[in-house]
């Protein structure tokens, strides 16, 4: 904030004296957000001198406007051209100080893309001019702001690391919150500078980055281009000497502290919080902090979740959290979330090889100090062994940790209840769809452990709210009805059968008794023998309009996994044969594919690959479903039936997510129908399509082409077997009120 710095009292500055010029500037950098300078000559070498400052001012989001003459360094003219050609990649880490500092510090050819990349990305902004009458502009002025307070200054020197260094200067400031005449002037100030930067001024001449004069060493006369014509390398390394001397070497030894302690900070990763970050946190605090965020996929739950550690942090003064998510692949995602926050001492059981020697120390040293930070990722397989579990019991001041718990209704399995951490009083539960499909007392269980209920979560943020606010992307979808064989029917009647001995008289649902028959015909349903045909029919009729690419293809599956007790799994000898035969579809039509089967050890190789283009199609089993993060993705096949709405409601979210260029998503879905459909037809076909069809509503609901799917050939499968369409299509929309 600008009003934490100690201005002199007559508010002017003077080389030599204890307030010199570049005080000014460090001190402004450090603190302001917006920087706007109208200058006669401008060097980038200016910058570098003032990296100390430019790091922060960088680092926190500040931007910057410059109006300057046609004259620049070439090196600086190159620059400008690049960063307005906007075609520059980031050439450090805006989300590291360090980084950003080194980067300012270096006087080279990387300091240059620095400077390109900040003019591309309007942090920088800079608008050349010269008089119309002869002569050149040389305005010495600018104004700093911030949230609450603005300082303007004229000063003497130019805005080049010769006028910064070389020459005796004076400065003249004046800061809004002294008094109403200053106030004033500064209103003054903006309004010349913004006047001049939004092509008003009648008295200047525009002009476009290839009107800039560069100046030559060799060639110019007079003094007035001396600024930018020494060897200004040598200014910079001048610049150490400068920083030594007693008038600034305290208060710069001061600056590096500062900007070391800022390194290791925590902070927000992109420039602000979104709503939904912020409503998040409060519907938490507001719950004891403990609840479920009940979040579309793709709509940020991570980053809302670390959202509240981080506030937690700015309130509490440390930060001590335990996150358990599904799969490894998931512990390496969340790897990169936590340090886009810029916490530190994060421990992964995935990755690092002696995570339990460090759990085991700082749990000693809890003894002594609770407030040492410390963040441990895990999967719940290895959170529910021992090694947490003891970590949980002998760690001292462990009832003030965050605990978050990815996908959570993983936590309601019989293994996970025996394990919840009920010492830990913050809890967040983070999932698209946190019910337990067939196990209510699991999930009363999980919903009293996060103290949050459906349908009232304690943060709830629907994927049409996501949609229509452009946090995912619009879709069309498809479904594809493929019926089953003969065969297939009859053995689906035989297990439906089977099955009605275990129905619970008093709540309707099936018993546990009934989890394997219950598998059993989900697979028929799963690996239906004609989805092989549709799939080749759909991949033939593609040849006249386009190519597939960017592609998911949910293959069908034996089973779902429970993550509980392991966090990769293994592909049975069937389950590898069909992946295979899907595998040969696409191979003899030449897509670029891989079989991205769960447990896989180079995942994150396959998925960049699939990012770049070099792999069309990744034909998935048994992964895809918890959380991997791929935006590039703009089709998906859905070859796999599920009546889950986790699985179909995570998978549509995977393809979903937004990237530049990617305007619209496509989904197909095979829908499974009884065969020889007559009015005559049975409860067990009929409730076997019913499934499916609440399946294409949930989709069809929130697609772009919802009225082709509701009018077409769906309305009349429905109408023969007498399902309610728009009964089930209200239903669904209610949940969305």
């Amino acid at each position: 904030m600008l009003t934490q710095i100690q201005f002199p009292k007559s508010k002017s500055y003077r080389t030599g004296s204890g307030y010199e010029p570049l005080k000014f500037y460090l001190d402004c950098l450090s603190n302001a957000r917006e920087f706007d300078l109208l200058l006669g000559y401008f060097s980038s070498a200016a910058i570098n001198v003032l990296s100390l400052g430019f790091a922060q001012f960088i680092y926190k989001g500040g931007k910057m406007r410059i109006l300057a003459n046609h004259i620049l360094s070439e090196e600086d003219k190159a620059a400008v051209i690049a960063g307005k050609n906007k075609g520059v990649q980031i050439p450090f880490d805006l989300e590291d100080i360090r980084s950003i500092r080194a980067g300012l510090d270096k006087y080279g050819k990387h300091f240059f893309k620095c400077l390109a990349y900040l003019i591309a990305n309007d942090r920088i902004e800079i608008k050349i001019v010269k008089p119309k009458s002869k002569g050149i502009a040389h305005y010495k002025d600018g104004i700093f702001r911030d949230e609450n307070d603005a300082v303007s200054f004229h000063a003497s020197c130019n805005f080049t690391a010769f006028g910064l260094l070389e020459n005796a200067e004076s400065l003249n400031c004046f800061l809004a919150s002294d008094s109403e005449a200053s106030k004033h002037k500064i209103l003054e100030d903006q309004a010349y500078f913004d006047e001049i930067f939004e092509g008003k001024a009648d008295h200047l001449e525009y002009l476009d980055i290839h009107q800039i004069t560069t100046a030559i060493k060799n060639e110019f006369s007079g003094d007035d281009l001396k600024e930018l014509l020494v060897e200004e390398a040598d200014l910079i390394r001048k610049k150490n000497q400068v920083f030594r001397s007693k008038e600034l070497e305290h208060y710069v030894s001061d600056l590096e502290l500062e900007l070391e302690k800022i390194a290791n900070e925590p902070r927000f990763p992109y420039p602000e919080e979104r709503e939904i970050q912020k409503n998040a946190y409060k519907a938490w605090i507001e719950n004891d902090r403990k609840g479920i965020f009940a979040m579309a996929t793709g709509s940020g739950k991570t980053i809302t979740s670390l959202n509240c550690v981080l506030k937690r942090y700015v309130e509490d003064g440390f930060y001590k959290v335990i996150i358990a998510v599904p799969t490894q692949a998931l512990v390496i995602q969340w790897e990169k979330e936590v340090s886009a926050f810029n916490f530190q001492n994060v421990i992964s059981t995935h990755t690092d090889k002696n995570w339990k020697d460090a759990i085991r120390r700082y749990s000693t040293r809890s003894q002594f100090d609770q407030k040492k930070n410390i963040i441990v990722i895990t999967t719940y397989a290895t959170f529910n062994r021992n090694e947490i579990q003891s970590f949980l019991r002998s760690t001292r001041g462990i009832e003030s940790f965050i605990y978050i718990a990815d996908e959570a209704h993983n936590t309601g399995s019989p293994t996970g209840l025996k394990n919840m951490p009920q010492k830990i009083s913050q809890r967040i539960g983070l999932s698209a769809t946190p019910e337990r499909i067939y196990d209510e007392g699991g999930s009363e269980q999980m919903y009293n452990f996060f103290n949050s209920h459906p349908p009232f979560y304690t943060y709830r943020y629907t994927m049409k709210q996501a949609i229509d606010n452009n946090i995912l992307c619009h879709y069309d979808y498809h479904p594809i009805f493929v019926e089953l064989t003969e065969v297939e029917m009859l053995e689906y009647r035989r297990i439906t059968e089977k099955l009605r001995k275990y129905i619970d008289t008093e709540t309707g649902a099936y018993k546990k008794e009934a989890e394997m028959l219950l598998l059993q015909r989900k697979r028929i349903v799963h690996k239906a023998e004609n989805k092989k045909i549709a799939l080749a029919t759909l991949l033939d009729s593609f040849k006249s309009k386009h190519k597939l690419n960017y592609t998911f293809v949910f293959v069908p599956e034996g089973f779902e996994p429970d993550y509980a007790d392991r966090d990769d799994f293994d592909i049975e000898t069937e389950d590898m044969h069909i992946i295979d035969e899907y595998a040969e579809m696409f191979k003899i039509r030449n897509y670029k594919y891989y079989k991205f089967i769960g447990g896989i050890s180079d995942a994150e190789n396959v998925l960049k690959n699939f990012k770049d283009g070099h792999i069309d199609v990744l034909l998935a089993m048994k992964c895809l479903d918890e959380g991997v993060d791929i935006p590039r993705t703009q089709h998906a096949i859905f070859c796999s039936s599920t009546g889950n709405p986790r699985q179909f409601v995570q998978r549509r979210g995977r393809v979903l997510r937004t990237i530049k260029g990617k305007e619209k998503a496509q989904i197909w879905d095979m829908i499974v129908i009884p065969p020889n459909i007559t009015e005559e037809i049975s409860s067990t076909e009929k409730n076997l399509f019913t499934a499916e069809v609440k399946r294409i509503v949930n989709f069809a609901a929130l697609a772009d082409n919802e009225i082709d799917i509701l009018y077409g050939e769906l309305k009349e499968l429905c109408e023969q077997m007498k399902i309610d369409l728009f009964d089930l299509l209200e239903k669904e929309n209610e949940k969305y009120n």
